[in-house]
């Protein structure tokens, strides 16, 4: 990461006059047909039966690729496929709307080995995530922001790298992308002096902050992915991090009274469209390739993380969290998952 050349530095991009500037002046391009034709391929987009997962959907549609909706409401699902169908002449089979409940590892599980069945697989843009507005644990234990934000997010790319190593088409290397945030450069991470720290996250917060637990997820998710990116060859699959920008999305969808308020007003004054958002995303699935692998992905190019992933104490802590979310994901076997993404092809 450190060969990297960015045209801002880390703690200039991590400032909210920095955020503001991105969000009112600057706008991702579309990705077009003349751009990259996907035709024959295939790409899972979780979360989408709405807002940034929808439209990210739709781009990739326009480009010629089959579409797998992964979401946990097969209802809500099928009422987006028709949407995305409205007006277009697609070969049959063109949309698929499957089943995933990030909430269940079973599910994450069933959804993985239901892959394998398919003729191919190109992309998986992970864009599923929660909000919480009122902590709240898992039946893992965890607190679930964490839990799916962060772990079950961490399982699915995983378990799906080999899939797409074996079933993409052609010679290009497969994408996985998992959707972050800006929020993520101004995570508090307190928890980051627990040793070991992943159990921290079991625990009931003193003071529960809900902004700052998603800003952590995010941050946690960059910390795995900068260390996994060492482990993955990137001419089999690219690993990618990409904020779409704050969108007048329905990520807080949960919130009530002034929060709320505050949050429809400002998704007003400096909410980007989720089809604005979503751009970035196919960016980062589609015209970033190899350079991007391992990186953050910011309106279509790549840009630099929180400082802290570049600070010695980030280092430290990538290893430290990578190592500690194999163990506890070692049920799915996702170190020799890993380790086997190495061998020749």
């Amino acid at each position: 990461m450190g060969a990297t050349t960015f045209d801002i530095s880390p703690e200039k991009r991590a400032t909210q006059l920095q955020f503001f500037y991105r969000q009112i002046f600057v706008t991702p391009p579309p990705v077009t047909k003349r751009d990259v034709n996907l035709s024959g391929k295939t790409a899972i987009v979780t979360g989408s039966n709405v807002g940034l997962g929808l439209e990210a959907a739709r781009q990739l549609l326009d480009l010629g690729c089959k579409v797998i909706l992964a979401v946990r409401d097969e209802g809500k699902g099928e009422k987006a496929r028709q949407t995305l169908a409205l007006g277009r002449n697609l070969p049959s089979g063109s949309i698929e709307v499957w089943k995933l409940d990030l909430g269940s590892y079973d599910s994450i599980m069933s959804f993985t080995e239901r892959t394998k069945s398919l003729k191919n697989l190109d992309i998986a843009l992970l864009n599923a995530g929660l909000f919480k507005v009122h902590e709240s644990f898992a039946s893992t234990g965890y607190e679930e922001d964490f839990q799916v934000n962060y772990l079950s997010n961490i399982l699915l790319a995983v378990s799906l790298l080999p899939i797409i190593k074996e079933k993409r088409v052609g010679s290009d290397p497969g994408r996985v992308c998992l959707v972050s945030s800006d929020m993520a450069a101004w995570a508090k991470f307190e928890e980051r002096t627990a040793t070991p720290l992943l159990p921290a996250y079991k625990q009931k917060a003193k003071n529960w902050d809900m902004g700052d637990r998603y800003a952590t997820t995010k941050l946690l998710g960059q910390l795995f992915v900068t260390e996994l990116s060492k482990h993955v060859p990137p001419s089999a699959v690219t690993v990618t991090l990409a904020n779409p920008g704050f969108c007048a999305s329905d990520l807080g969808r949960d919130t009530h009274g002034l929060f709320r308020c505050v949050h429809k007003l400002q998704s007003a004054l400096i909410g980007r469209k989720c089809a604005t958002g979503a751009r970035t995303l196919v960016h980062a699935v589609t015209t970033v390739g190899e350079p991007g692998h391992g990186q953050y992905i910011e309106d279509a190019k790549i840009q630099p993380m929180p400082p802290i992933v570049y600070e010695p104490e980030g280092q430290r802590l990538s290893k430290q969290i990578y190592e500690e979310t194999l163990d506890e994901l070692s049920f799915a076997g996702i170190r020799d998952i890993i380790n086997g993404m190495s061998k020749p092809e």
